[in-house]
């Protein structure tokens, strides 16, 4: 089994969700020596005591091997649902008049309750409500303050509080609920390194999540909603990450779209440096199969070829019958992809134009000086991880071996591509850089006697944002006998 001193054996990263079936301390290690590099918890199940027991065990996996461990807290955000049914399932019939009003009265097959008054107020005559996943679909024939008629173009069966899509408005409701935020609350004294923010509608929505926030973790957006696509530029501006939510988005678009908007969300990600993951029903067979279908396994590989970050997880590694299994399918199809002669022309045909500052401008460089020298890893210094961010988004060749004195920094930095982060003491000047740098290179088995190793760092040391050195160096092998107690 490979030691996780050592770098994984491929780029992308894998983010798995914990829940019931992967909830222990023991499956918890299996999905991490597996090949997960994170971990989602969903806010959206369980109570804060369990979560915290889960933390708990993610966290005791550094001190078993040595490695950062990466934890996202996923928010539940504004889900909408529809109210009770008597006798709790209705059948709606295709064609018939069907009503969402604010009594709340048990609902029959003429009408139930919309608990949203938000709704009320953005939606329009000709606007589609698809319900339980789009399985039902309704168009809006007529609006009143305390009333919605509308005509059932599919019908089916409906039982209670089932949830409920609106893809053609903006509903104006906070991207924060009273128990998102009780939620975040909770996930920033747990040490929460990435918060995602789910149903996304408007770059404003953001704002609230970064203030609660306030630095104490990384910020995530959840791009699921037909509006959120329409103003991607601008969210991914104030965001630290994106995550391309194909299960809603799924429902809220044509299925056809929801391709060439993956497509569209990854580039542009990776355009401007902000790092990308693609979320839901990847190996969704798994769950109840030991093995996925052959759609499934290119799916995952299109996200990899596209250069995506990180690829995640659901119910496969929550609830599933082979959480470790998908774990280790994913990391077989990575490592798979990643070993094509082709792989890398494919990854860089996102052209990502250097930012005109000189971290930006020594990132590409580095990129570059490895695949001419055929140097064996790039190794950073950095404080805040805006260093590694930035050669990440080049997609280098070899690996991205991270050096910082910070475990939050360490942390974070474990859904980025090609990044292999470590926590270590911090150096003090341009010759403890050289040395600390082959040393750790050799330690983590990014190189051997010989061969060439590019280093990046700021001066003066310490100084976040000041990267401006890069230098190239032959590691020689005596190196080695001098890294205890880094």
């Amino acid at each position: 089994m490979q030691s996780l001193l050592h770098p994984r054996k491929r780029k992308v990263r894998i983010l798995a969700t914990l829940g019931p079936a992967s909830a222990s301390p023991e499956m918890i290690a299996k999905l991490f020596l597996a090949g997960a590099d994170a971990f989602r918890i969903n806010m959206s199940h369980g109570s804060h005591a369990d979560k915290a027991v889960i933390v708990g065990h993610i966290r005791a996996l550094e001190k078993e091997y040595g490695h950062a461990t990466t934890i996202l807290f996923d928010l539940q955000g504004p889900k909408l649902r529809v109210g009770l049914f008597k006798g709790g399932k209705v059948e709606l019939k295709t064609g018939d008049v069907f009503l969402l009003d604010r009594d709340s009265t048990p609902g029959d097959a003429k009408r139930v309750e919309l608990p949203h008054h938000e709704i009320f107020l953005a939606l329009e005559v000709g606007a589609r409500l698809l319900l339980d996943d789009g399985k039902i679909v309704l168009r809006v024939t007529e609006m009143a303050p305390e009333r919605i008629t509308t005509r059932i173009e599919v019908g089916g069966a409906l039982s209670n509080n089932k949830g409920l899509n609106v893809p053609d408005v903006v509903v104006p409701m906070a991207a924060l609920t009273e128990k998102d935020r009780t939620d975040l609350a909770f996930a920033l004294d747990q040490g929460a390194d990435w918060i995602a923010l789910s149903f996304v509608q408007r770059p404003e929505d953001v704002a609230e999540a970064r203030r609660l926030i306030g630095g104490k973790a990384a910020l995530l957006a959840k791009i699921e909603k037909p509006a959120a696509v329409e103003r991607l530029e601008e969210i991914l501006e104030i965001v630290d990450a994106v995550m391309v939510a194909r299960g809603d988005l799924g429902v809220e678009l044509p299925p056809e779209r929801v391709p060439t908007i993956q497509k569209q969300i990854v580039e542009r990600a990776r355009m401007l440096g902000r790092p990308v993951v693609v979320a839901t029903q990847m190996l969704e067979s798994m769950i109840t199969s030991p093995s996925p279908t052959r759609a499934e396994v290119s799916d995952v590989a299109t996200a990899i070829y596209d250069g995506a970050d990180a690829v995640m997880l659901s119910a496969e590694s929550a609830a599933g019958a082979w959480p470790e299994e998908a774990v280790a399918m994913m990391d077989r199809i990575a490592q798979s992809v990643e070993a094509d002669p082709n792989y890398h022309a494919r990854v860089h045909f996102t052209d990502t134009k250097p930012d005109s500052t000189t971290a930006d401008a020594m990132a590409e460089a580095a990129a570059s000086i490895a695949r001419t020298i055929s140097a064996t890893a790039i190794t950073c210094f950095t404080s805040s991880g805006s260093t590694a961010r930035r050669i990440s988004r080049e997609r280098p060749t070899v690996p991205l071996l991270v050096l910082t004195p910070k475990l939050a920094t360490a942390r974070r930095l474990g859904i980025l591509w090609g990044v292999h982060a470590v926590r270590t003491r911090d150096v003090s000047n341009f010759e403890e850089m050289i040395g600390k740098s082959k040393r750790m290179a050799l330690r983590h088995g990014v190189g051997h006697a010989g061969d060439r190793l590019i280093l990046m760092a700021g001066v003066p040391f310490g100084t976040p944002g000041s990267t401006n050195v890069l230098h190239v160096v032959r590691l020689t092998g005596q190196e080695l006998k001098e890294h205890s107690g880094e």
